[in-house]
């Protein structure tokens, strides 16, 4: 059966066709539960929360818009939902898109260049977990899942000028949190506070 039959099958009650829907996204699913929980043992719980969700919600589910669509919005709140009980850090972040461009190196790091790297990874790390969920969310679908921005629309139901701003916003955050060392500005400042400052200026410029 395709998926659409499989939905259907699914919608009747049919186990079977609903684990080969499982099947078929769980692994994508997975990733991004763990992109965004920083550990597996959370990422299994958030995947686990993400196909309950489906499995209950099915029955109202248009298939106007594609399964893997909803599954990353179901998916991301379950996360955003987990970190905010666990206020868990986001792990294993890395920054490429059209506008971050990394160097691919065309030999082996020296043993300096392989300490820089972890201590630049670690600092994105730090970044990110100090992000509002918001902002961490949209950033992770379109920079680890290659999203478009239209489809961050569909997953976050949010205005495609809104989901421009915060991913813009939030690399800005990265960047500077990476060229001050761990520090978002010059001045000692609280990082929560912040990044409220941040989305209060996002607000106004929406």
């Amino acid at each position: 059966m395709n998926e659409s039959e499989l939905i259907q099958a699914a919608r009747g009650g049919d186990e079977a066709a609903f684990e080969q829907l499982v099947r078929l996204h769980e692994k994508k699913i997975y990733n991004l539960c763990l992109r965004m929980c920083g550990s597996s043992e959370d990422a299994a719980e958030a995947a686990q929360d993400t196909f309950l969700a489906l499995w209950r919600g099915l029955e109202g589910f248009r298939e106007d818009a594609a399964l893997s669509t909803w599954l990353y919005r179901l998916a991301s709140n379950a996360c955003i939902d987990l970190l905010r009980r666990n206020k868990r850090a986001v792990d294993g972040v890395s920054l490429d898109d059209e506008d971050v461009h990394l160097e691919v190196r065309d030999r082996a790091p020296t043993p300096e260049e392989h300490v820089e790297g972890r201590e630049t990874q670690r600092l994105v790390r730090e970044g990110l977990a100090a992000l509002p969920e918001d902002y961490r969310r949209v950033l992770v679908l379109r920079e680890l899942h290659q999203l478009s921005y239209a489809e961050i629309c569909e997953v976050t139901e949010l205005e495609l000028g809104t989901v421009k701003s915060r991913i813009n916003r939030a690399r800005l955050l990265l960047r500077n949190y990476l060229a001050a060392d761990g520090n978002f500005f010059e001045k000692p400042a609280s990082k929560v506070t912040e990044c409220n400052q941040t989305v209060g200026g996002e607000r106004n410029a929406i």
